[in-house]
């Protein structure tokens, strides 16, 4: 599996300078997307619907609205 592209603006476009806010999406090779993004899952578990469920091995991330909105027109139909 790799990276093939990155899903909307750069962390640079987005204005962090510093790379201490880089939240970012990718598309894989695979097909399947990858996300970098704040750790919220401690946070966030207990506010699940009670029809969504986290495997261990997964985490809850937020992604900031703006990288998200962003990527909105890079993000295929099917």
């Amino acid at each position: 599996m790799k990276i093939v592209r990155r899903i909307g603006a750069s962390p640079r476009e987005r204005g962090s300078l510093s790379g201490e806010t880089c939240p970012d999406i990718f598309e894989l090779s695979d097909g399947n997307f990858a996300v970098i993004g704040t750790e919220a899952t401690a946070a966030l578990d207990g506010e699940l619907p009670d029809d969504a469920a986290r495997a261990d091995y997964e985490r809850i991330v937020i992604v900031s609205r703006e990288t998200l909105v962003r990527a909105k027109a890079d993000i295929p139909d099917a």
